[in-house]
Formats: C-alpha cells, sequence, structure tokens
C-alpha cells in the first residue's frame, strides 16, 4: 500500500529548505539530460538512473559532515553532485572525457572524488559494504570522528557480502551508518519474490544493530532520520541501518524492459515524488513562490547546458595512453 504524499510544516529555515529543493531540482535536471544523451549516443555504457528517489540522497548527505567518508553503488550521480563534484565533471566522466573525474575511464557506474572523500560508486551488488567497513576500521584504529556512510540498494541485502559485513561491523563497533536505499525491485524482481525476510531492519537487527526505517520519498524525513543515525554512530555506538523506502521512477538501467511492473503503479508512485510535494509544502508555508520556482529550474537547467558544453568541448584520451596505470614498472611502488 502507497502511504499518502508528505504533508505538514518544514522545519527548516528558508534558505536551507531551498537548497534541499534545489539539490533535488539538479539531480533531477542533470539525469533527465543524461537520459536523452544516451538516446543520441553521446553517453555510452550503462547508466542507472536516479529519478525519484532523490530526495534519500539530498536529504541524507545533507545530514552528514564534509569530512565523512562515502561509498555508493552504480546508481551514484545524484551522491556526487550533492557532495560537491561539479556538475561538468559528472558530466565529461559519463561521456568518456579526460576532464571527468575519473579521467573518463569509469564513466557513469564509476565516480571518485577523493577531494570529497566519494569513495566511489560500485558496479558490483553489495561490493562498497566491506569497503565502507575498512574505511570505518581504519578511522576507529586512527581514533577520529569521522564515520562512513555506505549507500546500497536492497538488492544487496541478498549477497553474502551483506551479511559478513554486518556481522564484523557489529562485533567490532565501527562507526559505519548502512543506507538502504530500498526501493522494492533490485534490479528488476519484487522483494517478496526473492526474499522470505522482506523486513530488511529485521535482517540488520539480527546481528544486534540498531535500525531506523524512514520515508525516502520525504527529503525531510529523510533528513531528520539521518540526522539522529549519524549522531547515534558518531557518538561511539557502533553501526547503524537505516531504511529509506523509496521508488525509483525510470527502469533499473537504460537496458532494461521494465516487465516487472505496471505502468499504473508507477504512475500511482509518482504522486508522491519528492520535489513536488516538497514544492507544494514550502508554497503552502510561504518559503517559495511559482514564481521563484521556475526562476530556480531555470537557474539549474542553464547549469545543465553548461555541463553538456564542457563535456562536449572536453578531451579523448589518446589511443597510446590506453595501457597507462594498467601495470606498474618493474620494482615500482603502487
Amino acid at each position: 500500500m502507497i502511504a499518502p504524499p508528505p504533508s505538514g510544516p518544514v522545519p527548516y529555515a528558508r534558505d536551507f529548505a531551498r537548497q534541499l529543493l534545489t539539490d533535488m531540482l539538479r539531480i533531477r535536471r542533470m539525469e533527465e539530460k543524461s537520459a536523452e544523451l544516451y538516446g543520441a549516443g553521446k553517453i555510452r555504457g550503462f547508466l542507472h538512473l536516479y529519478i525519484g528517489e532523490e530526495a534519500v540522497a539530498v536529504g541524507a548527505l545533507h545530514a552528514l559532515q564534509a569530512e565523512d567518508n562515502l561509498v555508493t553503488t552504480y546508481r551514484e550521480h545524484a551522491h556526487a553532485l550533492v557532495r560537491g563534484m561539479p556538475m561538468d565533471v559528472i558530466m565529461a566522466e559519463m561521456y568518456g572525457k579526460r576532464e571527468g573525474c575519473s579521467l573518463g575511464r569509469g564513466g557513469s557506474m564509476h565516480l571518485f572524488d577523493k577531494r570529497t572523500r566519494l569513495f566511489g560508486g560500485n558496479a558490483i551488488v553489495a561490493g562498497g559494504l566491506p569497503v565502507a567497513a575498512g574505511l570505518a576500521l581504519a578511522d576507529k584504529m586512527q581514533k577520529t570522528d569521522r564515520i562512513t556512510a555506505c549507500f546500497f540498494g536492497d538488492g544487496a541485502v541478498a549477497e553474502g557480502a551483506f551479511h559478513e559485513t554486518m556481522n564484523l561491523a557489529a562485533l567490532w563497533q565501527l562507526p559505519v551508518l548502512f543506507c538502504c536505499e530500498n526501493n522494492r525491485y533490485a534490479m528488476g524482481t519484487a522483494l517478496e519474490r526473492s526474499e522470505s525476510q522482506t523486513d530488511l531492519c529485521a535482517k540488520a537487527a539480527s546481528y544486534k544493530m540498531p535500525t531506523i526505517k524512514t520515508d525516502g520519498m520525504d527529503v525531510v524525513a529523510v533528513h531528520e532520520a539521518t540526522r539522529e543515525a549519524q549522531a547515534q554512530v558518531r557518538s561511539g555506538a557502533g553501526p547503524l541501518f537505516i531504511e529509506y523506502q523509496t521508488y525509483r521512477f525510470r527502469a533499473h538501467s537504460m537496458f532494461d524492459a521494465e516487465l516487472y511492473r505496471s505502468k499504473a503503479e508507477v504512475e500511482e508512485w509518482k504522486t508522491r515524488g519528492p520535489i513536488h510535494t516538497f514544492s507544494a509544502r514550502l508554497k503552502q508555508e510561504g518559503k517559495l513562490s511559482e514564481e521563484e520556482f521556475l526562476a530556480l529550474d531555470a537557474e539549474v537547467n542553464a547549469e545543465v547546458a553548461a555541463a553538456v558544453t564542457f563535456a562536449e568541448a572536453g578531451t579523448w584520451e589518446p589511443l597510446e595512453h590506453m595501457l597507462a596505470d594498467v601495470y606498474t614498472p618493474a620494482g615500482g611502488q603502487l
């Protein structure tokens, strides 16, 4: 059963509330353009869109601190953008240009930015969880105040790496915030068709780990739940599992025929879209007018257009560089 759209007052000052809305718009417009560019053959390889789930990345990342580690999945454009990676750099990477964050070698699924402590999109389902545990272990051993936020989908919960990481994180009391983006279908199979236990929090709780479940379509609910969760982890209480109940409006990837759900279901979920429900609440409270929303949207579209222009003007890697970094020199140091 689909819950009603979020309602009630937004507990934030006007400027912060508008920042949340702006970031959700930036994600949506960038990804809509990416889909268009993919169809035109400008972006190639794999492309996994986050459309519909914007409230999760925006609400959660605004609750974290800049020095925290961030580990994501292959559906990571939103996280990179909110974390502070410039849109033009993201677009250049998706184009395969050297001006991209991974010099055009990673593409859509492998965004990485040491400066913002974004430790990469990971093309392997659940592949980021052991990485997150390793980062958190290092921080615990070095006695830092940093935590690691690890984002993954509901499909990762079926993988052995999830259970191994949950066990070690709880056993060693690692400062990890496990952020499960439950969009109900993993790659293309309904949760109840693949899991005997569909309560994902129950799986994490079986490792004696505290859990939180929240509405992933409501940026306020996400932000408040994540603020509470990160504070608990940062206090030294060990790991915590938070489930964001969300829904992607687009198919799993651009190659997905999307035969596993009905169009009517998708349309029903769209009534709870995080951008229009949040902007409606702001308008109702007098924190945003329709004219201001349209102006904001125009600014975002201009940023997207500039990012595309930057990527189009970018440079391809010369053929003679194709073996660079594949091997290390004999006796060399990594």
